[in-house]
């Protein structure tokens, strides 16, 4: 079987890189084509546009920013829609609405093509691992086709229903990891203005109930000082609109999250956006000095 991969960023080069170590032909474009050289040099095929991997490849994975990307990638609306996904599997790994990813798949039928939603939880460190969790929907036969083709890329995959319920499952979970990595920020700068230390902090943390694998990741960065991307504060922004925008339309209550969006609103207004999402410290003490 032959495969596409198609969005290299922050999250989808390492995962392209090892599925491109599970044993199947893979093609590679990104639009950026600097980031296509690791790929070129681990043996993968990387071509000039969308259309030249969608000809080479059975199975076509996408990693891309946005609904807007992945409707521009596939010429959603066009007569090349058609053309590019008839008798192709389209596996959408990009963080979207869920009811934009329902008729994606029902447009995707249309035409003849097959589709999986497959969005992940985990960051570049454990999408370098291949330990990334995927939280599939879709057609179940599909899915179950499609799921020997994630593992090198995720240890886990949870079957949630019918496309769109993988997207709302993840909006669920980083729900609790956006809160997590806010409340983070927060403790870490009033250790800050109480004169406290950072590594006695990050001793304390991890030395109790709290400690989990992702808070010891991100007190290590805030102890470094260290904001380089495992996951970029607009993918908080981003996460944090998906997730208030969805309950609106469902009328659930999300205090704490629409604090989240308000503060990775203002940590991308800062200049911050690139850097890694526990730079939402930035915003708590931008508010702070404001209080000064």
């Amino acid at each position: 079987m032959k495969l596409g991969f198609i969005g290299l960023g922050t999250m989808g080069q390492p995962m392209a890189l090892n599925l491109s170590r599970g044993g199947h032909p893979l093609t590679v474009w990104n639009r950026s084509p600097n980031r296509c050289v690791p790929l070129r040099d681990a043996g993968a095929t990387v071509v000039d546009g969308v259309a030249d991997v969608f000809r080479q490849s059975d199975v076509i994975f996408l990693m891309l920013i946005d609904s807007a990307a992945v409707d521009h990638v596939l010429r959603r609306g066009t007569p090349s829609f058609a053309g590019m996904l008839s008798g192709r599997t389209v596996v959408n790994m990009s963080s979207v609405e869920p009811d934009y990813s329902s008729r994606l798949e029902k447009d995707t039928r249309d035409v003849g093509g097959r589709f999986v939603e497959a969005p992940v939880s985990g960051s570049r460190t454990p999408a370098e691992a291949g330990q990334l969790v995927a939280m599939v929907a879709g057609d179940r036969s599909v899915v179950t086709e499609v799921s020997p083709l994630l593992r090198p890329m995720c240890h886990e995959i949870v079957f949630c229903g019918s496309a769109g319920s993988g997207l709302r499952m993840k909006l669920a979970v980083n729900i609790f990891m956006l809160v997590l990595a806010t409340g983070l920020a927060e403790a870490v700068h009033f250790a800050d203005r109480q004169k406290l230390d950072r590594q006695l902090l990050q001793t304390a943390v991890n030395a109790g109930p709290m400690a989990s694998a992702f808070a010891r990741m991100k007190l290590a960065k805030l102890v470094a000082d260290d904001y380089s991307a495992q996951a970029l504060a607009h993918d908080g922004c981003n996460s944090t609109r998906l997730i208030t925008d969805a309950a609106r339309d469902a009328r659930i209550a999300t205090s704490l999250t629409d604090v989240c969006r308000q503060l990775y609103e203002e940590t991308v207004e800062l200049g911050h956006g690139t850097s890694d999402m526990i730079s939402v410290i930035r915003a708590i003490e931008a508010r702070s000095n404001r209080l000064a």
